[in-house]
C-alpha cells in the first residue's frame, strides 16, 4: 500500500521469522532428543516458510476482513473474529501436513525418517508460533495503526498534504501518499475480484457439475498412477549434476544393461591348483555355471 500508516511491511517480515522460529525450535529439540542429522534435513526449512507465510497470508486476510464484522477500534473483538475464520484453516492445513510427514516415519530409509521427524516437528511449532507470535505481532502493527504512528519510524504522521513541504517530505511524513486520511479503507481490488465474479461463477450450477467431472477424471487418474508406481530410486538423481557417478551409470546402462548383474563365485577353503584334476572340475562347474 501506498500508505505510510497502513503499509504491512513489518507483517511481512514478522511472518517470515515466525516460520525461522518453528525451524530453530523444532531443529533445536530434534538434536536434543538425539536424532541423526541427515543432509536432506537442510530442505526442510523452505518446506516451512511456504507453509508458514501460507499461514500468515490466512491470518492477515483474516485479519482485514474482520473491519465488516465488527468495530474497528476494537481490537479483542478484531482478533476473535480472526482467529474464528484463520485458526480453523491453518490447524486443518498443519494437521494433514503433519500426519503425512509423521507417515513417513514409519519408512526402512534412516535418511527419509530423520528428514520427516525434522520437517512434521516444524509443522507443530510453525502451527504454535502463527497463533501466538505473530497474533501478537498483528495486534501490536493495530495498535500503531490506531495511533497513526508511521510503519518504519513509529512517528506520528499527518494526514493532510503540507504545500509548503517537499513532496518527498508529503510522500514519507502524511498517512496516505494521496493526502488522503489512512482512516478511510478501501475494498481490494482482488477481494472484489473473487467476491463479486469468481465466487458466483463457481456456484453456477454448471460450473459445479464441471468441478465434480473434474474431479473424478482427477481421483481416476490418481488411482491409475498408484497402480503403476514401481518401487525403487534411480541412484543418479542422489548425485549433483557434475558427479563422475552420473556418466558412469549412463555408461552403464548403454552398454552393459542388457547382460543384466554380475554373478561371482568365491570358492572358500584350500584348492590344490597344482593337481590338474581340480583344475577341470573348477572349469567344469564354471562352464555349468555359464
Amino acid at each position: 500500500r501506498l500508505s505510510c500508516v497502513k503499509n504491512n511491511i513489518w507483517l511481512a517480515s514478522c511472518g517470515v521469522v515466525s516460520a525461522g522460529l518453528a525451524v530453530l525450535s523444532s531443529f533445536g529439540l530434534m538434536l536434543y532428543c538425539g536424532v541423526p542429522f541427515v543432509i536432506t534435513v537442510a530442505n526442510a526449512p523452505f518446506l516451512i516458510l511456504g507453509v508458514g507465510v501460507d499461514d500468515m497470508f490466512i491470518m492477515i486476510a483474516c485479519w482485514e476482513k474482520s473491519v465488516k464484522e465488527v468495530e474497528k477500534s476494537d481490537t479483542k473483538a478484531r482478533m476473535a473474529e480472526t482467529y474464528t475464520d484463520a485458526a480453523v484453516s491453518v490447524t486443518i492445513t498443519t494437521l494433514t501436513d503433519v500426519l503425512a510427514f509423521f507417515i513417513g516415519t514409519w519408512t526402512a530409509f534412516p535418511s527419509v525418517r530423520s528428514f520427516c521427524l525434522y520437517t512434521g516437528t516444524a509443522f507443530i511449532f510453525c502451527y504454535v508460533y502463527t497463533l501466538t507470535f505473530f497474533g501478537a505481532v498483528l495486534v501490536l502493527n493495530h495498535q500503531r495503526e490506531k495511533k497513526e504512528r508511521h510503519w518504519l519510524t513509529c512517528m506520528p504522521v499527518k494526514t493532510d498534504e503540507d504545500k509548503s513541504k517537499s513532496s518527498l517530505y508529503n510522500v514519507c511524513c502524511i498517512g496516505n501518499c494521496s493526502g488522503e486520511s489512512s482512516e478511510s479503507e478501501h475494498e481490494h481490488p482482488m477481494s472484489k475480484f473473487f467476491e463479486r465474479y469468481y465466487g458466483p461463477f463457481l456456484t453456477n450450477k454448471w460450473t459445479k457439475l464441471l468441478m465434480i467431472l473434474l474431479y473424478g477424471a482427477y481421483v481416476g487418474g490418481s488411482v491409475y498412477g498408484c497402480t503403476q508406481i514401481k518401487e525403487g530410486i534411480d541412484l543418479r538423481n542422489l548425485a549433483s549434476d557434475d558427479s563422475y557417478v552420473i556418466p558412469y551409470y549412463n555408461d552403464d546402462d548403454k552398454y552393459f544393461s542388457e547382460y543384466g548383474p554380475r554373478v561371482m563365485v568365491v570358492i572358500n577353503g584350500s584348492v590344490e591348483y597344482w593337481n590338474e584334476s581340480v583344475r577341470v572340475a573348477i572349469e567344469n562347474c564354471m562352464q555349468s555355471l555359464e
